[in-house]
């Protein structure tokens, strides 16, 4: 057992003590092997099966599938973190409380809680590399992988929403009693769209409070030079404010300065962990303009989660060093199978938890939080326990 004196761990002084930087040294090793061997896991259920099914039935080229499984390392990579910094504080702490070294430092005035400090230190060093890899490497890799597999398959796949586009732009109507109200400006729908034209296209104007005016074309087209509609071979139809028939114009060829929203409404989405923090935010405006309410709820639970999940590490830290720091005579093996039954159980609840958001039981915000919230909770209480 290493020998402390009360000059070396005076947790006061400025920077990181001797104590500090040894349990941090003592975390990153088992830390380090976490990683691998969790990532390891990870690839082999997550894709690595997948592919070997390919190459041995699609004929995907091993080169393309290799490439592909190394693409797909960052997003396991992500998953590992948390669970790695687990099992890396539930086998030091354990280590030190099996070698009585937690003994020796409380005997000699060390907190409970100061014991904790070096992890949490550690941890938010992982906090912020998870975030970076989870929001900015991870989404590009995978969309990346997705390309290389789809094209090695020969799979085509629309790069577009191809029916019913429909867009609803509103305007802000203030009340006299000073209340603004949100209501209807213009509708726009097109049946189809076929990559460059939007066809059957209706407009619906009431941007005069009522219907003024319906607007139908075979055709439109976005004029990227002058940032204006085209509409070709269509008839506008004038109406009163009261709703009745008033005029009727047809033409070939229409100019209409309308938003270039719906030509964006077409994009095909990239899935959630195809896109960065960014990316999401702005799928989600687009979302919310086609008022899919189930999309934009989902959308905005992986927000919160690309979020959330870095501070899964933070939590787990915590978890796993209050477990450890309790007189236990523990081998490798036991921390390894408490670490699998918390990390499976975290995750459950992480699963419920965002289908409950998704469907609309919870606030988006609360379906990502709530499993880190209530980690905290239990991670509190058996700190409380032990220091009891």
């Amino acid at each position: 057992m290493k020998t402390w004196s009360f000059k070396q761990l005076n947790w006061f002084s400025d920077g990181l003590s001797v104590m500090d930087s040894y349990i941090i040294k003592e975390l990153i090793l088992p830390f380090l092997f976490g990683i691998g061997i969790f990532t390891s896991l990870g690839v082999a259920i997550g894709t690595g099966f997948e592919l070997v099914r390919r190459v041995s039935e699609s004929g995907l080229p091993i080169g393309i599938a290799l490439q592909v499984l190394f693409l797909r390392l960052p997003e396991f990579i992500v998953f590992a973190f948390p669970m790695a910094i687990l099992l890396s504080t539930l086998m030091t702490y354990s280590r030190f409380s099996s070698d009585s070294e937690i003994i020796a430092l409380r005997s000699i005035g060390i907190h409970i809680y100061r014991l904790i400090v070096p992890a949490v230190i550690f941890s938010f060093l992982i906090v912020n590399l998870t975030f970076v890899v989870n929001n900015f490497v991870a989404p590009a890799a995978n969309y990346q992988a997705t390309i290389i597999l789809r094209q090695a398959l020969k799979q085509t796949k629309k790069a577009f929403n191809d029916r019913n586009i429909l867009y609803p732009e509103y305007v802000k109507k203030e009340l006299p009693n000073g209340d603004k109200l949100t209501v209807l400006a213009r509708l726009f729908y097109a049946e189809e769209f076929d990559g460059e034209k939007m066809l059957k296209v209706t407009i619906l104007d009431r941007s005069q409070g009522a219907v003024n005016q319906i607007v139908t074309a075979n055709y439109a087209t976005w004029n990227l030079e002058e940032n204006i509609w085209d509409f070709y071979a269509g008839t506008i139809y004038l109406l009163g404010a009261d709703g009745s028939y008033q005029n009727l114009v047809r033409f070939q060829h229409q100019q209409l300065a309308l938003p270039r929203a719906p030509l964006d409404l077409t994009k095909k989405s990239r899935d959630s962990k195809e896109m960065t923090l960014f990316q999401a935010q702005e799928s989600l405006e687009l979302a919310k303009l086609s008022g899919k309410d189930k999309k934009i709820r989902k959308l905005q639970v992986r927000i919160q989660e690309k979020i959330s999940l870095p501070f899964v590490c933070l939590v787990f830290a915590l978890i796993g060093a209050a477990i450890g720091v309790k007189p236990q005579n523990s081998t490798k093996g036991t921390s390894f199978g408490i670490c699998v039954g918390l990390i499976f159980a975290y995750y459950l609840l992480s699963f419920i938890s965002s289908s409950m958001g998704v469907r609309g039981v919870l606030p988006p915000y609360l379906a990502a939080w709530l499993p880190n919230i209530l980690g905290l909770g239990a991670a509190g209480l058996l700190l409380m326990n032990t220091e009891n």
